[in-house]
Order: structure tokens, then sequence, then C-alpha cells
């Protein structure tokens, strides 16, 4: 395999991830189990209406950075930084 396929591969498998995580705060965690994480609290808030209402949003902006930090991580490895 080219080293420009692997780059790619690398690429998707880390974007697939940062959106598995994404659907599981934002979709599963917020909407499909919202009901059963509302008998917990966080903060004085059900943990369902927390994870629909911010927790998807903390998620989304934690899972940009990470993917930030990881793809410049990837370019060093692959030797197609650009500086």
């Amino acid at each position: 395999m080219s080293k420009h396929a692997s780059y790619w591969k690398a690429n998707l498998r880390l974007v697939f991830g940062c959106l598995v995580v994404w659907f599981l705060a934002s979709f599963v965690f917020g909407i499909l189990l919202a009901e059963p994480l509302n008998s917990i609290r966080l903060g004085g808030y059900k943990l369902g209406f927390w994870f629909s209402q911010q927790g998807s949003i903390y998620t989304f902006v934690v899972l940009t950075f990470f993917y930030a930090w990881r793809a410049n991580k990837l370019d060093q490895e692959f030797g197609v930084r650009e500086d």
C-alpha cells in the first residue's frame, strides 16, 4: 500500500471514530437513552436532558480539538505536515 493510501486510510479511520463518538453523545445518549439517563443527576440537571442540551455540544467542541491534534500527529507521521 502506498504512503498516501495509508495516510488517507488513517485519516478516514480518525474521522469515522470522531463521528461515532459524536453520534453516541448526541443521538444515543441525548435521544435514545434520555429517559433512563434522566434518573441520574449532573449538576442538578437530569443527565439525559444535559446530554441533549449541552453534552452533545461540549462533545462536538472537544472532538474538534481532538481531531485537529490527532490530524497534526498523522501529518507528522506520514511526512505531509504543512509549516
